[in-house]
């Protein structure tokens, strides 16, 4: 297959820093869509790939998946992206098409594997998929998502991530007016949450470790803020939550979240604690509540959520940074140093 050289910002081993390489993409095929990359966000799961904490990297790796950028060339056969418009790329890039869930717009949980925007398999060219620590990328169209020209650009990135894994589980689970949600922790993924779950219309509870976060909750969307490590607060708040979106990435209880829940409640995790959580059976049981897991969204879901967010003037809380800042910004990520997602100007890669 035609192939043309791209340069892109990646690292060739865990231990070493992310430099610029040169990589290939494919030439552009009949469903093609190839787009000039304006903005890339990053995601925790960048760096835990970059130094191959999840164990499963292959080098060199090029991460990035949260692409926002610009049409330059489409396949004789692509009919909903014309050169000139604005596009996104989110988590993923293809997947089977065949499974139950694939033909239920669910290819998150693609029965075959679903191939993600980078280190995965690349069909097409062989080797690993490269994401969008680079130049430019080129995407079956079917996994393209329209971006509005509405709302900021850098701003838009993250939602095609943590946009996308926090929308989901507040659809899935109805979440809407007259209901009172909690948000655990305001992070990247938590700042997201509040601002969703208000637009929808929910009543915001907002639970976190740090006293010094308390304005900025509100201002993000918040209704009430919670010291999450007071006894009193928390007591409080027993047994009047419909719902709970748990974006903690840390070891927490999970049963003090949990005995926040109305009857037939639900808590949903959207972080990803390394260890496993311990939940006390009778938590569950006495108010017939569930505890579940959500991942990001399939590509009809992530569409509807861009489209919500333009309807509600929603971006992500963002700091740009050019790519030669990114080694100091996956540092100060480790820190909690950034509110809330940083998110790289391509243009600093020519």
């Amino acid at each position: 297959m035609e192939t043309k050289d791209v340069k892109a910002f990646g690292t060739e081993a865990a231990e070493a820093p992310l430099q610029t390489l040169d990589i290939k993409r494919r030439a552009v095929q009949a469903h093609d869509v190839e787009i000039e990359i304006l903005y890339c966000g990053i995601c925790h799961s960048d760096l835990h790939s970059a130094r191959n904490e999840w164990h499963g990297t292959v080098y060199p790796i090029v991460p990035g998946h949260e692409i926002v950028g610009r049409v330059v060339k489409v396949g004789d056969h692509v009919k909903n992206f014309k050169v000139g418009q604005l596009a996104g790329v989110g988590c993923m890039v293809d997947s089977c098409r065949e499974c139950e869930h694939c033909k239920n717009d669910l290819e998150q949980f693609c029965d075959e594997g679903n191939i993600l925007t980078f280190n995965s398999p690349d069909k097409h060219l062989g080797g690993q998929t490269f994401g969008g620590y680079s130049q430019s990328i080129v995407v079956d169209e079917n996994y393209v998502l329209h971006i509005s020209d509405k709302l900021d650009l850098a701003g838009v990135a993250p939602l095609l991530c943590a946009g996308i894994t926090t929308y989901s589980p507040l659809r899935h689970w109805k979440v809407g007016p007259g209901q009172k949600v909690g948000i655990v922790g305001i992070g990247g993924l938590g700042h997201m949450g509040i601002k969703l779950a208000k637009a929808m219309g929910a009543h915001v509870v907002v639970f976190t470790t740090s006293l010094s976060k308390t304005e900025d909750a509100k201002r993000l969307g918040a209704d009430e803020v919670v010291l999450s490590t007071d006894p009193e607060q928390m007591a409080k708040h027993a047994k009047t939550l419909h719902f709970i979106l748990d974006c903690v990435s840390a070891e927490h209880s999970i049963d003090s979240y949990l005995n926040l829940l109305k009857v037939d409640g639900n808590l949903v995790l959207v972080g990803a604690p390394m260890d496993p959580l311990p939940v006390t059976s009778f938590s569950l049981i006495l108010g017939r509540r569930s505890f579940a897991g959500s991942a990001i969204g399939g590509i009809k879901e992530t569409q509807e959520m861009l489209d919500f967010c333009a309807e509600h003037n929603i971006t992500a809380d963002i700091e740009i940074i050019g790519v030669n800042e990114v080694n100091d910004a996956y540092e100060r990520l480790l820190k909690g140093d950034i509110k809330y997602r940083f998110v790289i100007d391509m243009a600093s890669l020519k």
